[in-house]
């Protein structure tokens, strides 16, 4: 495959996007919905530790998620109501999708497979029945997908597509221990070989601009995932966010440490796009934080500003993901 073929895969722009993708998969604009299905970390209520990882707030990264009730059922879990859900969650994009439109169940808060399988099997069948819902996507840990969940996800990838999004952050031990990960990489990979064998499609997440790492190291963690593919099938590259209330805002706030400009990582995340297979659909460059809770770095509030400085910097290079993965291939 060369060039022009890429540039025809992704509609033209410089790097497989989530849209472009969505579009080919669907016929149509998709729009994701993010849900909090109530559940809890095993880093968070003592079965791993406590607080969750180093750099995640009390929402568990579901900041923007529409949340559950406060009261409870009778085993003790939230009472959780996905179709209102749903339906709130569509209020608050009606203003970009019309009313017919297409939506991805994102269950984003915490941990979305830390629960019993029955009752991840009532959560989930209820958005995925819908007929608004196109398909399901599970934010979890690799070390909370057992057998049993495995298997229902399987189950129910055969009604509509099933992704899982894998939070790997980085390959590298000493800074899966400083953010206090909790699982060796080893487990990510038997989750990712399983998840495959079950049909499921895989996301994973990384964090760009941990404290203990170069971009040299960041790399390496890029190069990993480049390799693994096609068994991970898309990206999230995350920049680091500093949130109030985090243990990593405690420790900024004593000893702050770097952090990248906006044109150092604009520039640095096309650098890790040229290391990525050009079949890779890259879901996220950045990530968002809610502006009250944002400690640091304060330029990634203006969105508007970073996106047109991709777009600047994407033109200057001339770069198109897979150039030098393609390049590695040929010699």
């Amino acid at each position: 495959m060369n060039n022009t073929n890429y540039k025809t895969l992704w509609n033209d722009h410089p790097y497989y996007t989530l849209n472009t993708w969505l579009k080919q998969q669907f016929g149509k604009k998709v729009y994701k919905l993010s849900l909090d299905a109530g559940m809890s970390c095993p880093n968070r209520d003592g079965t791993l530790g406590y607080g969750g990882c180093i750099f995640c707030s009390a929402g568990g990264s579901g900041d923007f998620a529409v949340k559950p009730a406060a009261s409870q059922d009778a085993d003790g879990f939230p009472q959780i109501d996905i179709g209102r859900q749903i339906d709130a969650a569509k209020m608050l994009v009606s203003r970009k999708m019309p009313p017919s439109g297409a939506y991805i169940a994102y269950f984003q808060s915490f941990t979305n497979t830390y629960a019993p399988a029955a009752r991840l099997k009532t959560l989930f069948t209820c958005a995925i029945e819908r007929e608004d819902i196109v398909a399901l996507s599970v934010a979890t840990r690799p070390d909370c997908l057992e057998p049993e969940k495995i298997q229902l996800l399987r189950e129910l990838n055969a009604k509509k597509p099933v992704w899982v999004e894998l939070g790997l952050q980085t390959i590298h031990p000493e800074t899966a221990a400083w953010i206090r990960r909790g699982y060796p990489l080893s487990c990510f990979e038997e989750a990712v070989r399983q998840l495959r064998a079950a049909g499921i499609t895989v996301i994973v997440h990384l964090i760009l601009g941990l404290p203990l790492e170069s971009q040299a190291h960041m790399l390496e963690s890029v190069d990993y995932l480049a390799h693994f593919s096609p068994a991970v099938n898309g990206i999230k590259l995350q920049l680091l966010h500093v949130l109030e209330g985090t243990d990593l805002a405690h420790l900024y706030a004593r000893q702050p440490f770097p952090l990248f400009s906006m044109e150092e990582y604009v520039d640095f995340v096309i650098t890790c796009l040229e290391h990525l297979p050009p079949s890779m659909v890259i879901h996220r460059l950045t990530g968002d934080a809610p502006k009250k809770l944002l400690v640091a770095p304060a330029w990634s509030a203006d969105k508007k500003r970073v996106l047109n400085t991709f777009t600047k910097r994407f033109s200057q290079r001339g770069t198109w993901q897979g150039r030098l993965f393609q390049e590695t291939i040929s010699l």
